[in-house]
């Protein structure tokens, strides 16, 4: 069972790791949150409203946004069409108004331009806007990915392992970047997280699933701390041998 009975709160404008050994089933926790799976049972509330199994459009509209484990970039677009298509979950012209490149039209795509080439900026590819995607730096790709979801106006946002593949100081980089989006731009990030150093420097608190149940919630330094986490990921036999030696 990938995800069985977790009962999971999410407060707003803070930091919440989600953490685990892999297979744990953090990304189908993911899944499941913005619509790709629907559950088998229990619910999904968003700002008060049962969202369970509704289609991910709707999840985004009702404000939800997210990022992938694997980058899901429109590799062959530039910087700023990426994070234009983003935009697109706002914008109002129908079918109708597109075709006939009504004033409207024109009106919406020029402020969806602007408001994607600020997102760029706030996220430090402001001198990348016509580059391609494909050809951006790996950091720079992660960061496009969190441009393209802010780009959807979310009010929580998902992030899938975010720093993975980064160098440290990619990483150092991108925790400073997940303190500026709780800080100055008042989201709320729930982040799926392997760098414990990412974890323990910008979350607010931390929870852990270990095949598909949650063990541990609370603080960075009583998650980091407590035994079930400790055998969860290093095993039953090292934690029993940890204590023999005195080390735990």
């Amino acid at each position: 069972m990938a995800v069985n009975d977790v009962d999971f709160t999410v407060p707003r404008e803070k930091v919440i790791s989600l953490i685990g050994p892999n297979g744990a089933g953090k990304t189908t926790f993911f899944n499941m949150l913005t619509g790709v799976y629907k559950p088998t049972s229990g619910t999904v509330t968003f700002l008060g409203e049962d969202v369970t199994g509704k289609p991910p459009h709707a999840i985004t509209e009702r404000g939800m946004g997210r990022t992938f484990q694997n980058i899901r970039l429109f590799q062959n677009m530039t910087a700023l069409e990426n994070v234009m298509v983003g935009r697109h979950a706002r914008m109002k012209a129908g079918i109708f108004n597109s075709v006939l490149r009504t004033p409207f039209v024109r009106r919406e795509e020029k402020a969806a331009r602007e408001r994607a080439r600020e997102l760029l900026v706030f996220t430090g590819l402001g001198r990348k806007t016509e580059e391609v995607a494909r050809n951006l730096p790996y950091g720079d790709q992660r960061r496009l990915e969190v441009a393209r979801a802010l780009a959807t106006d979310p009010q929580l946002l998902l992030l899938d392992e975010p720093t993975a593949g980064m160098n440290p100081q990619e990483s150092a980089e991108f925790t400073a970047f997940v303190s500026r989006l709780r800080d100055e731009q008042k989201l709320t990030v729930l982040m799926i997280e392997h760098d414990m150093r990412v974890v323990m420097g910008v979350s607010d608190r931390v929870s852990v699933l270990d095949y598909g149940e949650k063990i541990a919630e609370g603080s960075p330094r009583e998650v980091q701390q407590d035994e079930r986490v400790i055998e969860a990921y290093l095993g039953k036999a090292a934690v029993e041998d940890m204590k023999k030696r005195g080390l735990s």
